[in-house]
């Protein structure tokens, strides 16, 4: 049944899959390929430097960023995009996608704003705080666990699901940021 369904959405004949439908395997695939590595040093490191930089950001300043990162899209020029794309974490999570045999189809990870730190890939905008892939994670605290929808991503413009989760400082256990891995619906099935 998930299958046809599934078909039925990359057909545009249907509706979005709900999450529930693909929880157990959602659950799985966090449990034997993300959960490994979600608490690298590398992605731990990026979001405590982030969340020191941004400390004093204000709601005007957050949308500020968010408009920069929006109107930059497909620019020449992209100085908000290109720190987010170019550091050691962004190239960390790359090698993730990579190693993933086309399963992961993107991952970003975002600080206790909801502010991309580092991404794989160009996402769609630069604040994720008023989603559920982080409202749902990093709001809730350290064990929190966000899964979305089966959707055509308009970033990855492939039928995915996200699989968010708050990402914790090993020394202080408290939440520091989450992060998101879309992954491609026919790996779920």
């Amino acid at each position: 049944m998930r299958k046809i369904a599934f078909v039925l959405i990359a057909a545009g004949l249907g509706s979005p899959v709900l999450a529930n439908d693909f929880e157990p395997a959602m659950q799985a695939f966090l449990d034997g390929e993300i959960r490994n590595w979600a608490q690298s040093g590398e992605i731990v490191s990026a979001i405590l430097t982030q969340n020191m930089v941004n400390d004093g950001l204000d709601a005007a300043a957050i949308g500020a960023l968010d408009a920069a990162w929006q109107a930059e899209i497909g620019a020449a020029a992209s100085p908000t995009i290109d720190p987010v794309l170019q550091n050691a974490a962004a190239d960390f999570l790359r090698t993730r996608v990579e190693a993933s045999g086309g399963r992961i189809t993107e991952v970003f990870i975002m600080d206790r704003h909801g502010l991309n730190v580092a991404a794989s890939a160009m996402t769609s905008d630069m604040w994720q705080g008023d989603e559920a892939k982080f409202t749902e994670t990093f709001a809730l605290g350290p064990d929190a666990v966000h899964f979305s929808d089966v959707e055509l991503d308009e970033s990855t413009q492939r039928y995915q699901a996200q699989i968010s989760v708050t990402i914790v400082d090993p020394d202080s256990g408290d939440a520091i940021g989450a992060m998101t891995v879309g992954v491609d619906a026919e790996a779920l099935l």
